[in-house]
């Protein structure tokens, strides 16, 4: 069998983006580069190449995501490495790391909350290059992944990741900008969302309580003892979270905005110091 065939075959067994995925799965499974796929469609394939791809297949359809089966993503242009235990990064988070972007100011202290992945600390600090950031998670998997994701980026010398239960801890220091993506989806809804979600991302960073904002509720109200004068607050917020989470943070902020992503929806929601 050759390359093509061997995608057309798998593309054949997938649905939603059914080429596209069938591709970066062949690439992956031959070790091989888009430019390779391209100019190599008609060479022959070997039966472990067939193996691996059709392993590769039979998690996908099952109803693996697929960043977890390739092991790899992109955000904001980045390469980041994933794996199950850790939620996957999502082109939607990309709005809260530009709004911060947009904010900078030279020497900022950043400090981001829920880390996960890594994907919005290391981002920032590719793209912001004085700033300083520090990221805390309570999963131990999520730190390993973020060491990772921090050497891959190169930016070991600015970013740095701990273990904090931000429930039930106060960090210590003082930031210019503490930015959060945490757990905001309501309890009861969990088991309603897609296979891809509710079988293979990890609940813990997926449960932000009862009504969704027992993270927004923590942050809001401890924040301002992290944050240095003017200092701000931002958050990443499920689409119709806009107003309850503004609300919590009227108390210790101003000049808050909602602002929409590229869908539209609600995403993001920045506040000052007061």
């Amino acid at each position: 069998m050759v390359i093509d065939e061997l995608v057309r075959n798998a593309a054949a067994q997938l649905t939603d983006n059914a080429r596209f995925e069938a591709e970066q799965i062949v690439m992956k499974a031959l070790d091989i580069d888009r430019t390779q796929l391209l100019i190599n469609g008609k060479k022959t394939t070997g039966k472990n190449d067939i193996k691996a791809v059709n392993e590769m297949l039979s998690r996908r359809k099952n109803g693996e995501p697929l960043q977890y089966i390739l092991g790899e993503c992109e955000f904001m242009s980045l390469p980041f490495y994933v794996e199950s235990g850790v939620l996957i990064p999502r082109a939607d988070t990309e709005t809260l790391v530009e709004e911060i972007i947009k904010a900078a100011k030279p020497q900022m202290k950043i400090l981001d909350i829920c880390s996960g992945s890594g994907c919005i600390g290391i981002s920032l600090a590719h793209y912001i290059k004085d700033a300083t950031v520090t990221m805390l998670d309570i999963s131990d998997k999520a730190m390993n992944v973020s060491e990772k994701n921090i050497a891959l980026n190169g930016v070991q010398d600015r970013v740095t990741v701990k273990k904090c239960d931000i429930l039930n801890k106060i960090p210590q220091g003082k930031y210019d900008v503490i930015v959060s993506n945490p757990p905001y989806i309501e309890t009861a809804v969990i088991d309603k969302l897609q296979t891809e979600v509710k079988d293979y991302e990890p609940r813990l960073a997926l449960d932000g309580g009862g009504d969704g904002l027992v993270f927004y509720r923590r942050i809001t109200d401890t924040a301002p003892q992290m944050l240095s004068e003017n200092g701000i607050l931002a958050f990443e917020i499920g689409f119709d979270q806009g107003k309850s989470v503004s609300e919590l943070m009227k108390k210790n902020f101003e000049d808050i905005k909602v602002t929409k992503d590229l869908a539209g929806n609600d995403r993001v929601v920045i506040g000052r110091k007061r």
